[in-house]
């Protein structure tokens, strides 16, 4: 451990080395005001810091997914950039689930299930300044956008609670008041398809107008064997999205969004990739490899999400240092998540239970139905101002959220026959079926904050100290309502609902010292801290609450501009501290001192303190009129301290040995490459894109921290997924002039998975019933037609 933290000390010593003694002459290049050459890399403007930034100058670890970048990359929806674009950030869907994601971010983000209304992840997502509380809805087709930008964690103080791992903030084109229209229609391989309308109307009365349409479909990746059945991993995604920005006057302005989406999808399918102990049924074939159709048919739906939200943005210039902003919003979603994904791996038992007739009778492929009800409202006011030597932004925020949520489990399938090699399948109404679990909370939290920069007049204003706070009040009030389609039964034997009354205050505090080396380079030190909102286990028998989990980062960084403007070189080195982490422990059911075999879920704060550093770099170079090539890597460590059980096991017996805890969907090492060139020709211009994405593997379970001992199976350790390298490209020929008129249009052709690249992006093991696993997806491919005007 010891000599891992001196290496990566050593490494970012190295850099920053390298970026202090760049520019020797700081002083006087730090005032220079010389306009830059033509050409090189263009400008890159963020918004991190709540007001619009040059990248270059802004003093924290962002990356940037630009508008071009997302269709060079053929990015759909959030869960296409889970092929590693951005190396420090992690995107899966949960378990086999399209419907909800994990967002990670420097191995922060989720430990094990998020899917539950009193549970929150660690990486706030973004939209036009509008938080998105839930997993669920994030899989949606994604709008016009303009920028994608990652910020590196922790982001307590400006962005608030649940940010401990960063915030992805999502900015989306704006109306221009002009006419436009930009229209794209393509095909694809498993019968995909997709077309996006966006339109700019021209202003009247002081109002611009602009609507997005997008759809897109594509069938199944691996076929259901059985007939009529819906197969695995399709999705069909249709989205409205509709903006009128009015600007009455030079010093005001009103910004209202609405948008609408449906996101249909069905379960991955997860593969027997290795046999267990027990006995597998005749039809249980292993299946160690990617697969086109399922060993097994089984009766399944797709998940439907809808999603609705409405957004008001009030800024006035009040004077003209101080400019005042209000963010309201109304979001409100349904999401349905069916799951029949894993029959392959409940297709074997014990020989005790195969002895009277063998798999005859035998039930298996478990269908699943979480039905998730959310709605949240939210109000921010910020200032915004620049007086004298400081800049500051100053603001306050009120979140409510309503969350209810029900969850069944039943089998479609069953044997006929003792081998296991027949069986019939049956399409079962949930309205027949029992509730397995069913809970509600509301949160409410209230947050005050600000920060303010000071350039004092020193070293020509080359020096800028920074320092922010923000204090936050959660509160969390709900109840388990059912457990076992009846009400709950507490261990001490009472029965009725079990409520959560739970809430926790936190201060975020925030300093970064920037220095300006010269016009184009900045280095800068930075402490924050962020945290994970309490909550409570709808898994567990008692609702048990648990509280926030927090992360305190020190972090260094470089941004470097050289060859006159030819070449970008960003750094950041980072080290913390995690603690009070939320850990979910296996514990029996149990009424009136009584336990029983049947497990339940709770979660803890486990005692100790983590630990987490890394390193992140990015280079852009333009060595050629037209040629652009990028790269990125991201070195990730995050450790968690061993865990003992703290509950007895059904025998009444208490674990002291430790077992391992794993940090979830966090690679070692992952990098992202791209090679981006554009030649313009007489008449049109040929561009083409090419970027591959590497990471040597992650725990994709948190390994189940159980009991080890007498009557207990050993705890199982896990194993990683596989090392990955995915090449995605397009090239396309565009801006074809249409007769006399201004429209263009362009023709292209892409290619996601291009070497049709094969790993596990999930996996896990069971002594008993084996490993399984969900691969990644196999090679896209696909034609488009874009026309602008």
């Amino acid at each position: 451990m010891i000599s891992i933290r001196r290496r990566m000390a050593a490494t970012a010593s190295a850099f920053m080395f390298v970026a202090l003694n760049a520019m020797p002459t700081f002083a006087a290049d730090a005032a220079s005001t010389a306009p830059l050459d033509e050409g090189g890399l263009g400008e890159i403007i963020v918004t991190a810091q709540k007001r619009p930034e040059n990248l270059q100058a802004t003093p924290i670890s962002i990356s940037v997914m630009r508008g071009e970048d997302l269709v060079n990359r053929h990015v759909t929806s959030l869960l296409d950039l889970g092929d590693g674009a951005i190396p420090s950030l992690k995107i899966a869907p949960f378990y086999s689930r399209n419907s909800a994601l994990i967002v990670n971010i420097r191995g922060i983000g989720v430990l094990s299930d998020a899917n539950q209304p009193a549970r929150d992840q660690g990486v706030g997502v973004y939209v036009d300044g509008v938080y998105l509380g839930r997993a669920q809805g994030l899989g949606t087709a994604l709008f016009d956008i303009a920028n994608i930008e990652v910020l590196k964690g922790p982001q307590g103080t400006l962005f608030g609670r649940n940010t401990e791992g960063g915030a992805v903030n999502i900015v989306t084109k704006k109306p221009s008041g002009e006419f436009h229209v930009n229209g794209t229609g393509g095909i694809g391989n498993f019968g995909s398809y997709k077309a996006e309308v966006h339109v700019d109307l021209p202003a009247f009365n002081n109002i611009a107008l602009k609507i997005d349409g997008v759809i897109a479909h594509r069938d199944p990746l691996v076929k259901n064997p059985l007939a009529g059945s819906e197969g695995f991993n399709r999705y069909d995604k249709r989205g409205l999205h509709v903006e009128a920005f009015w600007k009455p006057s030079a010093d005001f302005s009103a910004d209202y969004s609405f948008d609408i989406s449906k996101d249909e999808s069905t379960a991955q399918y997860l593969n027997l990739v290795a046999p267990g102990t027990n006995i597998r049924a005749a039809a249980a074939t292993v299946q160690p490899d990617r697969v086109r159709t399922a060993n097994v048919g089984v009766p399944q739906r797709p998940s439907v999400g809808n999603v609705e939200g409405h957004r008001l943005t009030l800024e006035w210039e009040a004077v003209p240092q101080i400019t005042l902003k209000s963010i309201t919003s109304y979001r409100k979603l349904h999401q349905t998540q069916f799951d029949n994904g894993s029959a392959s791996t409940s297709m074997s038992t014990t020989p005790a239970v195969l002895a009277p007739r063998g798999f005859t009778g035998f039930q298996f492929a478990r269908d699943s139905l979480a039905l998730f009800d959310q709605n949240q409202w939210s109000q921010e006011f910020e200032a915004i101002g620049d007086v004298g030597r400081v800049k500051f932004v100053a603001g306050a925020l009120y979140y409510r959220e309503h969350v209810s949520d029900n969850a069944q489990a039943f089998n479609t399938n069953t044997f006929t026959d003792a081998a296991g090699s027949t069986f019939t399948a049956v399409l079962i109404d949930p309205a027949t079926q029992p509730i397995d679990r069913a809970s509600h909370v509301t949160t409410r939290s209230i947050g005050a904050f600000g920060q303010a920069t000071w350039t004092p007049a020193i070293i020509n204003d080359a020096v800028h100290l920074t320092g922010g706070l923000r204090w936050t009040r959660d509160s969390k009030k709900g109840a388990l309502e059912i457990v076992n389609n009846a009400l709950p039964v507490t261990r001490a034997g009472v029965v009725g609902e079990i409520g959560l009354d739970a809430s926790w205050s936190r201060v975020d505090p925030m300093v970064n010292i920037a220095i300006d080396l010269s016009r184009d380079v900045h280095v800068y030190g930075k402490w924050s801290t962020g945290y994970r909102s309490g909550g409570a286990n709808a898994r567990s028998q008692q609702y048990d609450p648990f509280d926030p989990e927090s992360v305190s980062i020190f972090e260094i960084g470089a941004k470097t501009e050289f060859f006159d403007n030819h070449a970008r070189f960003n750094i950041a080195a980072y080290a913390g501290s995690y603690k009070n982490i939320q850990v979910d422990f296996v514990r029996p059911f149990e009424t009136g001192g009584i336990r029983t075999t049947r497990t339940t879920l709770s979660t803890v704060n486990a005692p100790g303190t983590g630990g987490l550093h890394g390193i992140e770099a990015e280079l852009t170079v333009n060595p050629l009129e037209g040629l652009t090539l990028s790269a990125s890597y991201a070195y990730q460590y995050v450790r968690i301290p061993a865990a003992v059980n703290p509950y007895p096991n059904a025998a009444g017996v208490i674990s002291t040995l430790a077992v391992p805890v794993y940090q979830t969907y966090t690679p070692e090492h992952s990098a992202s490459g791209a090679i981006d060139y554009e030649l313009p020709l007489n008449g049109f211009t040929i561009r083409a894109h090419v970027d591959g994405n590497y990471d040597n593997g992650y725990y994709s379970t948190a390994a189940d921290p159980r009991y080890v001992g007498p009557g207990n199976p050993t705890n199982i350790l896990q194993p990683k997924t596989d090392k990955a390298f995915v090449v995605n490209g397009r090239v396309a020929v565009g801006d074809i002039a249409m007769g006399g008129s201004d429209a263009t249009i362009t023709f292209a052709v892409w290619a996601r998975n291009l070497f049709n690249e094969q790993h596990l992006r999930y996996t896990t093991v069971s002594p008993t019933s084996g490993q399984g696993g969900f691969f990644n997806e196999q090679r896209t491919i696909g034609a488009e037609f874009n026309i602008r005007f």
